[in-house]
């Protein structure tokens, strides 16, 4: 007589074994399979602390009730999900890890900037392989779902060729048109986005983005009676500034109909409107030159590799003789990086598009188009505490922020944010001024002897 084994463990005979068990699901039977090869049954929290090698100044907190660490370390990780392991190896690095925070799988309480340090220091020496079987061991002893989650609603996603009229016009819509309030919040009253310029760290963010539109003006040798053309214009900033204190008349042009709004309001609030104007226009449709001076603040991280000459040639051929181009923008480290890569958070999330030139393609097209390049000047440090006042008034305004535009939008910036701050600290990157002017016929530049804007 033959017997077989009862769920209880007890011996049953022929015919008398019970309801059958019920089969164990396609997918439990993958996650089981996969549990006995990759192990890892320690609490959630001990694994992931493990994995960032057991860093002092972080402590994690895993929705299995596990913690590791001390209750006041300078960064807490909180996993609120399984799906946050999901997420995290659906693109091992900066995307994963910025889909998690976004959809809110998880969360950093305490000093961002030093749970950014560890992702750049991740299982060094144990390379890109050893991280992502750690987190697949994650993901299954976690039950995370085993097919990765949709991206969140945030992810960005621009149709078409890049650096057509059409897709640039969309790609800048969707950063910039979010909410002047957000950017008012978040900027302060300057409504400034770009880098400021620091006498020292004292100085604060308003007086130091007001000495940028000082330092851009006096670059560009503006005086009472000159028209200028503000690429890339934002809010209006600098071209009220120069209408009000150098006497000048101009245009700004802008992608972005809620910068539009808030400039010409702004311009008129000011008694200007007489003087100066913001369009919503692509550059390379400004064809009512000639202008005595260009600013090209901030711009040129939206300007496409191959759309380097372009730019240049344009705003050369609507310049006057002896006018002036000051570009200012981020330029890349020779060797390093120079392309914002398609599959990295910040081309996902904020700057579909974007690129970062290296300093001397930069040059070189402003002398292709027949600029003679003056003066350069790089702003590094300044940009790092620039960025530092930005998340400084996003942190203090959450909440009003966070009405704006939303739980996942709001941690977007806070991630581009501190990733900038990162970034100019280290040297990975610079912001550079590059001065150039439009020569007269047989090379009289009318430029000063030696530079008269300190």
């Amino acid at each position: 007589m033959t017997t077989s084994i009862s769920e209880s463990g007890h011996a049953a005979a022929p015919g008398d074994e019970g309801p059958a068990p019920s089969p164990v699901p396609r997918q439990g039977r993958i996650r089981s399979a996969l549990s006995r090869r990759l192990g890892g049954d320690a609490p959630i929290a001990q694994q992931v602390h493990e994995i960032l090698g057991n860093p002092d100044e972080v402590a994690v907190k895993a929705y299995d009730g596990s913690q590791v660490g001390s209750d006041d370390a300078i960064a807490t990780l909180i996993f609120h999900a399984p799906t946050a392991f999901s997420r995290l190896l659906s693109a091992p690095g900066e995307t994963g890890f910025g889909r998690a925070i976004v959809s809110g799988d998880l969360e950093i309480k305490g000093d961002l900037l030093t749970a950014l340090e560890l992702r750049h220091h991740l299982n060094k020496g144990r390379g890109k392989r050893y991280m992502i079987q750690a987190l697949l061991r994650l993901a299954v002893t976690s039950g995370a779902p085993l097919k990765f989650p949709p991206p969140p609603p945030e992810e960005v996603k621009v149709n078409g060729r890049e650096h057509t009229k059409k897709y640039d016009e969309e790609a800048v819509s969707q950063h910039y048109d979010a909410s002047n309030e957000f950017y008012r919040l978040m900027l302060g009253p300057s409504m400034a986005y770009t880098c400021a310029v620091w006498e020292n760290a004292d100085v604060g963010l308003d007086a130091a983005q007001e000495a940028k539109f000082d330092l851009v003006a006096k670059k560009l040798g503006l005086r009472p009676g000159m028209r200028v053309l503000d690429v890339g214009c934002g809010w209006g900033s600098f071209l009220i500034h120069a209408a009000k204190n150098y006497g000048v008349t101009g245009i700004g042009v802008t992608l972005a109909q809620e910068q539009v709004n808030f400039a010409n309001k702004a311009i008129a609030d000011a008694g200007l409107s007489d003087k100066i104007e913001v369009r919503r226009q692509d550059y390379r449709d400004v064809d009512d030159g000639p202008f005595d001076a260009v600013a090209s603040i901030g711009i040129i991280e939206s300007i496409g590799h191959d759309q380097l000459d372009v730019y240049s040639k344009h705003l050369y051929r609507v310049l006057r003789p002896g006018g002036r181009l000051l570009t200012h923008g981020v330029t890349a480290k020779v060797g390093g990086p120079n392309r914002i890569d398609h599959r990295g958070f910040l081309y996902r999330y904020c700057f579909p598009g974007g690129a970062v030139h290296e300093l001397g393609d930069v040059i070189s097209a402003h002398e292709n188009a027949g600029f003679e390049v003056r003066h350069v000047e790089s702003l590094r440090e300044s940009y790092a505490l620039t960025c530092r006042a930005w998340m400084h008034n996003l942190e203090k305004n959450w909440e009003a922020a966070k009405a704006e535009v939303g739980e996942g939008r709001i941690h977007v910036w806070h991630l581009y944010i501190t990733g900038c701050i990162y970034h100019f600290q280290k040297w990975n990157g610079t912001l550079t001024h590059t001065l150039a002017v439009k020569n007269h016929d047989g090379g009289r530049s009318d430029m000063p002897m030696r530079p008269d804007w300190d």
